[in-house]
């Protein structure tokens, strides 16, 4: 869930209320950092271009906060890329990246489904990439940054046996991730004819080789 608040499914984080609880991604809130992470891999670029689904009710949150951190950090206007179906997306070709120095792959269940199509898409483009969750950069993506998902399983069982035990939901905080997984794909950066710097293989939780 992008934002439960921003949505109105939860009356706050704290203390949601109703009959919801749970956990968040925090997908849009990390797209910043994303977005820094990307620019400072690759400091050269000045366009990135934003592959969004459309579809999805919540896409302008991750726009919004992308825009803001590409003015931020000096880049020029992010364009955008539309796929709103898995038909639409298996249609692209690498030439709808050009003008592109890079692109940024914008969190969504439908995206993630196809992750692999994504992928292979944007490397034929041998354009730089991140993308929102660390499974892209395992299929061959060349960058991922986001919440550990596999974490967020582990501390929704204790929430599941409060539950069981008699907790009301809407008491229960909305809680954020509190693991993240930083991935880079050197494999695929020597295959593009990428350089990654030493400063970003640093700071990666896992280098893939």
């Amino acid at each position: 869930m992008f934002d439960p608040v921003g949505q109105g499914v939860a009356a706050s984080l704290s203390r949601p209320g109703g009959n919801v609880t749970g956990f968040t991604l925090m997908s849009a809130e990390l797209d910043a950092k994303r977005l820094e992470l990307l620019q400072t891999a690759f400091p050269y670029v000045t366009a990135v271009t934003a592959l969004v689904n459309t579809t999805n009710p919540y896409h302008k949150l991750p726009l919004e906060v992308v825009d803001g951190a590409a003015k931020s950090l000096g880049l020029g206007v992010v364009g955008r890329v539309e796929a709103a179906s898995p038909a639409a997306l298996r249609a692209l070709r690498p030439e709808v990246f050009s003008g592109a120095g890079a692109v940024f792959v914008v969190g969504d269940g439908m995206f993630w489904n196809f992750r692999r199509d994504i992928v292979a898409l944007l490397n034929e483009a041998h354009l730089p990439a991140i993308y929102p969750e660390r499974d892209y950069a395992d299929d061959g993506g060349l960058m991922a940054y986001g919440a550990n998902v596999a974490d967020n399983f582990r501390r929704a069982a204790g929430y599941v046996d409060r539950i069981l035990k008699g907790a009301k939901p809407g008491d229960l905080p909305i809680q954020e991730p509190v693991k993240f997984d930083f991935v880079v794909n050197l494999k695929t950066a020597k295959a593009l004819g990428l350089t990654i710097p030493p400063s970003i293989l640093a700071r990666a939780d896992e280098v893939i080789e």
